[in-house]
């Protein structure tokens, strides 16, 4: 939904379902830069996101499952460049970027990447 506000060129989009997946997906983009800011309305169950410096965001379906030695590859295969985008990776100690997964030695499930 993002990539199609982006697309439109279109500066904020409003999200009518609020989840904790969600959010937490949102904090990994603000931290990183793909998007300026994000509300969330709880009387009208709403996020309304800004969006910043993002070329691309979409999720990864199906959601492939990988073990720590598998990141790389999957990274070559999403992600135009080495240094540039992030994958966001569901594991067993939370949501987190495919760096820190692969800092902290762990694998999960690829959820959505941007860059």
């Amino acid at each position: 939904m993002i990539w199609n506000v982006k697309k439109a060129r279109k500066d904020t989009v409003k999200v009518k379902i609020i989840s904790n997946l969600l959010i937490e997906i949102l904090k990994i983009m603000k931290l990183k830069k793909a998007i300026k800011k994000y509300k969330i309305n709880p009387e009208e169950k709403s996020i309304e996101i800004t969006i910043g410096n993002l070329s691309k965001c979409q999720a990864i379906k199906p959601r492939f499952t990988v073990d720590k030695n598998q990141i790389e590859k999957y990274r070559r295969r999403y992600l135009p460049a080495r240094n540039l985008g992030q994958m966001i990776v569901s594991t067993n100690q939370g949501i987190m970027t495919h760096e820190e997964a692969q800092e902290k030695k762990i694998g999960g499930c690829l959820i959505a990447y941007f860059y």
